[in-house]
Parts: structure tokens; sequence; C-alpha cells
């Protein structure tokens, strides 16, 4: 048995109060005396019921790109391990420390997008909405015109059931799925397996980008969902490794040594077996959402150092680069960029659900003058 079951096996006492706790929150919800509000704004939610490593945030850079140029579109986060508190929006600094990392990166990557973390989503989409600009009007008086997105993405939200999603998108890992996982601590889950049912979308996301049938059969029969939600299997693509600065690094991985591949995020293994298709890897891993230290920064450079061969260099994930800024200046750091793509379906396509149901709601909220 492993160190983890043996700790969580001594923990199992609390993995019960824990339990019973999630229990009764969901039943002061459902006897509503825990209110949940549903936004007058079309609103889509991207969540697990996992601790992490789902891949939350390249699925939100997904609906980005495929609904922000048609949309005044912004995204909500909680920022986790900001050095701020409450309501903020990206100034244009994209600074992690002000939003976290994957907010910064979010802003950074999407400049038309509003980009705002808060810790109470519920006053986030309030204080989102209320934005306005001032006008002169044809008489000389100044008017106030609505600012306020059309739509707001909400990173990380499954949990927080204070507020209801116009979709609302599960996430579960395809090695890791939540079938075959327990509550914390014994297991991962941050609640009971039954949370699934509040999901208009589930999506297995890290499956192989040549999904076998069977496999997929399997894990379709385990998911157990009902017959109104809707599944998909989503993969990673990894797309060329590019400089700190943002270009195109044009480098042959086939042609080097050693890559050490730095990370800070849950579940690095699909990044690593990727570039180990390719030439030799070493593995440095840290925590998710690590805080780089100096000192981690020297380990960097100290492990560098002890490769052997001459063409060497050190890879990163989008998210970990946006916290390691220009530290590590002086070494040959790339990032790889990552993009989701989706097994589609002759039946259903996730695009189209998507699209549709947000032009609808959103054509019905226009209606209403809402940002009138």
């Amino acid at each position: 048995m492993s160190l983890r079951k043996n700790i969580s096996w001594l923990l199992f006492p609390l993995t019960c109060w824990y339990a019973v706790g999630v229990w009764f929150r969901n039943v002061l919800f459902a006897l509503g005396i825990k209110k949940q509000e549903v936004p007058r704004i079309a609103t889509i939610g991207v969540g697990n019921i996992s601790t992490g490593g789902s891949g939350k945030t390249p699925h939100v850079e997904y609906l980005l790109r495929l609904l922000s140029d048609h949309y005044r579109t912004a995204v909500l986060s909680r920022g986790y391990k900001r050095h701020t508190k409450g309501y903020l929006l990206d100034d244009g600094s994209h600074d992690p420390r002000q939003l976290g990392d994957e907010p910064a990166m979010l802003a950074d990557k999407f400049p038309d997008v509003q980009v705002a973390v808060c810790e109470k989503r519920v006053e986030g989409v309030r204080r989102l909405m209320a934005q306005y600009r001032t006008e002169q009007g044809p008489d000389g008086e100044e008017v106030r015109i609505s600012t306020a997105p059309q739509l707001i993405i909400l990173d990380d939200v499954f949990q927080h059931r204070h507020i209801k999603p116009t979709i609302n998108i599960l996430l579960t890992e395809y090695h890791h799925p939540y079938s075959r996982d327990h509550i914390l601590p014994y297991g991962n889950l941050r609640e009971f397996r039954s949370a699934r049912h509040r999901a208009d979308i589930v999506v297995v996301s890290k499956s192989p980008a040549t999904l076998n049938p069977i496999e997929r059969h399997n894990i379709v029969q385990e998911l157990k969902l009902q017959n109104c939600q809707k599944l998909f299997f989503s993969y990673l693509d990894y797309l060329p490794l590019r400089t700190p600065e943002g270009h195109e690094a044009g480098v042959d991985l086939r042609l080097l040594d050693n890559i050490l591949v730095l990370t800070g995020i849950a579940h690095p293994e699909p990044l690593v077996d990727h570039l180990r298709r390719h030439t030799r890897v070493h593995h440095l891993p840290f925590p998710d959402h690590h805080d780089f230290s100096r000192h981690d920064l020297d380990l960097v450079r100290t492990a560098f150092g002890k490769l052997n061969g001459s063409k060497n260099i050190i890879v990163t994930t989008e998210k970990d680069a946006a916290r390691l800024g220009n530290r590590l200046r002086g070494l040959p750091l790339y990032i790889q960029p990552i993009r989701v793509a989706f097994h589609q379906t002759p039946d259903m396509n996730f695009d189209q659900i998507i699209e549709s149901t947000v032009h609808e709601n959103i054509s019905f909220l226009e209606k209403l003058n809402i940002w009138s």
C-alpha cells in the first residue's frame, strides 16, 4: 500500500466528517436555505469535483477562442494564490501576483477579453455587469452606456453553488475519472460523485488523441450520466515550442541531447510523456501553482548544469512561465503551448451545442434590454 493510502486510512475519521459537511451543505442548497442566484447574463461554468489537474484553463481558452470574437466576453476566476483579495479587474498589466497565474496568463493571451478575479462569484458577476462608460449626449448631458459583457465564463465554479451558470461544464480526467476516486482526504474528490448530476455537459479531458472505442465505451458506462447530460472527450494538442517573448522557437526536439522539464502543475505526466517521444527528458516537478523561490531557481540552474551534452534546453508550461517571469534569464528556456481539441461524433458536436445555447440565451436577454 502506498504512503498516500496509509496516511489516508489514518485520516479516515476526518474523511467522514468532511463528507458529512459536504452532504449538509448540499442539503441546505436543495432546501433553498442557501440561495442560488441565476445571473441575468449568459454564463458558462467550467469546473471539476477533484482537487485539480483536469485542465480547466485550457478548456476556458477553448471557449474564449470559440466565442470571444462574437460576443463581449469576460472571464471570472477566484485567482488562486494571488496576493490580493476581493474583486479585481485586470488593468492591462497581466500581473500574476495581482490576479493569480492562470487569470494573468488568460489576460495576456486574450487582450480583448475582460479578466476579473473575485472569491465571491456572485459579487464578481454583479461588478462586471455594473460597468459603464460616459459619453456626451445630444443635449450636452452625460449619458451612461453599459460596457458589461454579454457572456461571462466562470473558471473553477462547480463547487461555488451560490451561482447557477447557463451552461455547467464538469471536467474529469481520462486517467483519473471521478468514478474511480473517493472523497477527500482518502481520495481527491471535493464532493460526492453524485455531484456530477448538476452538470449539463461532462468532458473527459486529456484523453488519447486516438481514442479506442472500447475504452471510450467503458468510461461512458463508468461515469453513469443521466440521459439529459451530454458527454464529450477532449485531448491536448501540443503546439511548437515558443520563446518567453511569444515567438515560435523553431526547435527540433529530435536533435536535442536533453530537455529539463520544469513544472508546477497538478498532473504533468502527459507533457513529460509527449516530450519523451522525441528525446531524453529530466523532470523537475513542483506542486501545483507553486510560487518559485530563489532557492527553487538555484535548483533549476544546478539541474540544468548537470545535464550531459551540449544541446540542452529547459521546457516549462504557459502557467509556470507566468510565475517565472524573466527570472531564468540566460538559460535556454522555452514554453510548451497546448490547445484543447475534441473528439467529435456525428450526432453531437461540442462547438454547435455551446454556440447555439449561448446565442439563444444572449438573444433572449437582448430582447429584455439588459445592456441598454
